[in-house]
């Protein structure tokens, strides 16, 4: 039995805030229309779409399949979805247990017999006192033969609905303690493939999410690797609809997320097969909260002058940490690193601790601001011994002023090895994108021109 620390939001939680921001934004989600077929050219997508009121043709610029794992927009590009299935089935509930198991642990335990599973509990808690999300093999008596459909055997079964008594049945034998199942809120069948496909994106047309790549759900890696793809596409079709995405920036977005799609879907295998790695406890949950996704081999990372000097820093390609304690002028409470990041723009963090420094730095931020019209925000750092005043450093040209924050209590020091004059770009998905130790316009300007447009 391996218990392990769960922090999480369950899904439908997850769906109702993305649900209400996109409201909030003036978007709504039209359910019951689905998608007969496309075509795209040169210039855009045409797609025929059913809904209650017949059939209707929609023009996009792009069109990105979120269609889940029998995705028509997978079919209609032609993709490859190469994998298989797992024989066992297994059931869902959603139930209240009476244990004295401590609150906000997962509980995993499993049987077996020379090295094969025939028996397993996974318990994942949910919001509600002793709630948790139960998963199990299903029982001879739920069995059923696989359905065909088209030929990925993987999702949830309508027709047939564990009862509390099946649930039960595996509580007594696989149970931390013995405990009673009570309150059955939902319940279902379902079944696993491991699949992904050959590439991410053709033309205009891209696929995200289950339509890309589905596994176990051990470690509840699927919903979190969906929305990662759609973050890592979306600021990506942001600059592009807008005309500022530079040549390549689109087909990036296979070469950074495929990679990752394979490795979760071939770690979410061996987890359902042999059960969780032995690592250490805080790596292992860093890494089932995706924590630790980095892509150091894209096309759109890089590093300039003095960059070894960064000892401890994010490389380029990781996700920028957080951090406590910077300060702001006039203002009595500090601030967190990621409050200064926007997720639909770039942010260029410029550090200082000399007066010197200030002068290389305006010509960066001069570059910043004439390249990027609008797509990164600048912020500077000073040093927390810095003698630099917050006036003079906000002042490092004509034109708006930079904010400045000072880093009192040295997190962002330790955290990013910073030293005076560096620099880091944290692009819209908070990965570090470029960086280095001594900061110079027209490194930083060749970098941007991988991402913007001339």
């Amino acid at each position: 039995m391996c218990p392990t620390a769960s922090f999480g939001l369950p899904q439908y939680e997850t769906e109702r805030l993305l649900a209400d921001r996109l409201a909030e934004l003036g978007g709504r989600v039209e359910r019951g229309v689905e998608l007969v077929c496309f075509a795209q050219d040169t210039d855009g997508v045409t797609a025929v779409l059913r809904g209650p009121d017949g059939e209707s043709q929609v023009w996009a610029d792009y069109l990105v399949g979120c269609d889940g794992a029998h995705s028509a927009v997978r079919k209609g590009l032609g993709l490859a979805f190469t994998g298989d299935a797992f024989p066992e089935e297994y059931m869902l509930g959603d139930v209240q247990v009476d244990w004295n198991q401590p609150v906000g642990y997962g509980i995993r335990s499993m049987h077996q017999v020379d090295g094969n599973t025939d028996d397993v509990l996974v318990a994942i808690p949910l919001p509600g006192r002793r709630r948790y999300r139960m998963s199990m093999l299903v029982p001879d008596v739920l069995a059923s033969a696989p359905a065909q459909q088209d030929g990925v055997e993987h999702g949830l079964e309508s027709d047939r609905a564990p009862q509390l008594q099946h649930i039960q049945a595996v509580l007594d034998r696989l149970a931390p303690e013995p405990t009673r199942a009570s309150h059955l809120r939902w319940s279902s069948v379902f079944r696993i493939s491991h699949r992904i496909v050959d590439r991410y994106q053709r033309g205009r047309v891209f696929v995200a999410g289950d339509a890309a790549h589905i596994h176990p759900p051990t470690g509840a890696q699927g919903m979190n690797t969906g929305i990662q793809d759609a973050v890592a596409l979306a600021w990506r079709l942001a600059l592009a609809v807008k005309g500022m995405a530079a040549d390549g920036l689109l087909e990036s977005y296979d070469a950074e997320r495929r990679p990752v799609g394979e490795e979760v879907v071939g770690r979410t295998v061996r987890h359902a097969r042999a059960g969780f790695e032995t690592d250490d406890p805080e790596t292992m949950l860093r890494r089932e909260a995706q924590l630790l996704v980095a892509y150091p081999d894209s096309p759109l990372v890089g590093e300039g002058a003095g960059a070894e000097a960064l000892k401890g820093g994010p490389a380029p390609g990781s996700r920028a940490p957080d951090c406590r304690g910077l300060r702001r002028p006039a203002v009595a409470f500090p601030l967190r690193l990621h409050e200064l990041l926007d997720g639909r723009r770039h942010t260029l963090l410029l550090c200082a601790d000399e007066a010197e420094q200030l002068a290389e730095l305006a010509a960066v931020v001069a570059l910043a601001r004439d390249r990027a019209k609008g797509h990164v925000d600048v912020r500077l750092v000073l040093a927390a011994d810095s003698e630099i005043s917050d006036d003079t450093a906000g002042g490092l040209l004509d034109g708006p002023p930079v904010p400045v924050v000072r880093d009192s209590a040295g997190e962002f020091q330790t955290a990013y090895g910073a030293v005076g004059g560096c620099c880091y770009l944290i692009r819209p998905d908070g990965q570090v994108g470029f960086r280095a130790g001594r900061t110079r316009a027209e490194e930083l300007g060749a970098h941007l021109a991988k991402v913007l447009a001339a």
